[in-house]
């Protein structure tokens, strides 16, 4: 079993305005299974896992009061409340306040003070967490785009423990690692020029997969747009997607850190 550390990242889902249409298009690209969560859909809201042979490795939802499709990252807490504190204390928004999920755990939503990206955390009780993570067809990595690096370096530092290292390279810093007990656990893309101005801060995860360029075809093939890549870097190459609804996601071929816990 998976055990996610205070800090650590441990789950994502997706906000789609049309599940049966994202359930289609992510288990065609992934070989994912989308089945319903356990308990009275009035309490569910129809909430879906996507699974890989079982495991739990993504959730699906409905997107909520016209926020557009987007895939979104619960970091692990012990305790929501006190997390609610430290994240207001460093300067972060809450969005919606912490909410018990049936017996799954505890959420609440934030914008962070950087330049306002959305995260949630997670208390869990019987869901952890991700069951599968780093391997194919599962999270390998998440990560966040932001034109305000210093701020959210400081933000994630402040709330939940982050050291930040910047990989600069001819001067200028290229990309960014999140760090906690010396594990990676989240990456940050400064938005340089060739952001428009009116696309605001955002995170995106990285999914595992086996056959890179073939995963891109069939990405386009379903109706996906390929933003950037095949992008090569020092442990294997990615190609950054916006899914048919809008949500932004990259596929991962290459090497694996080993699963915490």
């Amino acid at each position: 079993m998976i055990e996610y550390p205070e800090g650590m990242p441990c789950w994502v889902d997706l906000s789609s305005p049309d599940l049966d249409a994202s359930a289609r298009f992510y288990g065609e690209l992934l070989g994912w299974q989308a089945t319903a969560s356990e308990g009275p859909i009035e309490e569910t809201g129809g909430y879906r896992m996507f699974r890989v042979d079982g495991a739990a490795v993504a959730g699906l939802g409905p997107a909520q009061g016209g926020q557009p499709p987007a895939w979104n990252t619960y970091v692990s807490v012990g305790d929501v409340a006190a997390a609610k504190e430290k994240v207001e204390a460093a300067g972060g928004t809450t969005v919606m306040e912490p909410l018990k999920v049936t017996d799954a755990g505890t959420m609440a939503i934030f914008t962070d003070a950087g330049e306002g990206a959305f995260f949630a955390v997670w208390q869990a009780d019987r869901h952890r967490g991700a069951q599968l993570v780093n391997a194919p067809g599962a999270l390998s990595m998440n990560e966040l785009a932001t034109r305000d690096v210093d701020g959210a370096a400081r933000f994630y530092g402040a709330a939940f423990g982050w050291e930040f290292e910047p990989l600069v390279i001819d001067g200028t810093m290229q990309y960014g690692f999140f760090k906690l007990g010396g594990r990676t656990v989240a990456g940050m893309l400064p938005m340089g020029e060739a952001f428009p101005p009116e696309v605001p801060s955002y995170r995106a995860p990285y999914f595992g997969i086996e056959d890179l360029d073939g995963g891109t075809e069939r990405a386009r093939a379903l109706g996906a747009q390929v933003l950037a890549g095949p992008t090569p870097v020092p442990q294997g190459r990615f190609v950054a997607l916006r899914d048919p609804h809008g949500a932004v996601f990259s596929i991962w071929e290459g090497s694996y850190d080993p699963a915490p816990g």
